[in-house]
């Protein structure tokens, strides 16, 4: 099987400052691309670009108005997009604040189209590009007390597929990566949460919350979502699109 080489391609990686982001810039850098490091955080954006051999980009991709300014030249051009950056809340419905509702919806939805609606016109003149949004397991199934961040991933689940469709005729590829629970700082920052709102001591919410409904029970790490990233920008996946790469744990089996 050939192997990955990105040389003379560059990425973007929106949430690449940490977590899964980093491990996708440095898996995609270590291929060979110029890997653009987006984060609302320079100093991690920074520090992992200077580790890929890439650049930062520090964006606050929630400013969906400034990224809708793609005429003015605000997202890089690319030949390989990767919709990674993403937050969690968790609360009861009931209790849910609006505003963080809607904030969370800019950053992991209307965000992705945005930037995917901006560098889609220079992949269609090249023949060529990878679109690969981070979706979830949650894109797939529900979770009590993740409203926002469910309703996100399964519109991000659609948003994919569509620009499957229209991007296939022009050498396109869009699709959905969809790990279960991964060793990040955001799943660490939620044990708290999950505590709370099922009445259960953190040192339980891991193995009683989290990983309830998988079959392999242990935490996904960020490298293995990085490799099946950089599988389906291989030439193995060259008619993979419109689809889900699921790592999770046999989560979505039940």
């Amino acid at each position: 099987m050939a192997e990955l080489d990105l040389s003379g391609r560059r990425a973007l990686v929106t949430g690449g400052g940490s977590g899964i982001g980093a491990a996708i810039a440095r898996r995609l850098g270590a291929a060979g691309a110029d890997v653009v490091v987006a984060d609302i955080d320079a100093g991690r954006a920074a520090a992992v670009a200077t580790e890929c051999g890439g650049r930062p980009w520090v964006v606050d991709l929630a400013d969906t108005a400034a990224l809708a300014a793609a005429d003015a030249g605000v997202v890089p051009d690319v030949d390989v997009l990767v919709n990674n950056a993403g937050i969690q809340h968790v609360a009861r419905l009931e209790e849910f604040p609006p505003e963080r509702f809607a904030f969370m919806l800019r950053l992991m939805l209307e965000a992705p189209f945005l930037l995917i609606r901006a560098v889609l016109p220079s992949m269609y003149r090249r023949g060529w590009g990878r679109i690969v949004n981070i979706s979830s397991a949650h894109g797939l199934r529900a979770s009590a007390y993740k409203s926002a961040y469910v309703t996100a991933k399964h519109g991000l689940e659609g948003l994919s597929k569509v620009t499957a469709l229209e991007g296939a005729a022009h050498g396109v590829t869009s699709n959905c990566v969809n790990p279960g629970y991964v060793r990040t700082p955001l799943v660490e920052a939620q044990i708290a949460d999950q505590a709370r709102v099922h009445e259960l001591p953190e040192e339980r919410v891991v193995s009683e919350v989290l990983l309830a409904n998988e079959a392999i029970k242990r935490l996904i790490e960020p490298g293995e979502v990085a490799e099946a990233v950089a599988h389906l920008c291989g030439p193995a996946a060259q008619s993979t699109t419109g689809t889900n790469l699921v790592i999770d744990g046999g989560w979505s089996a039940r």
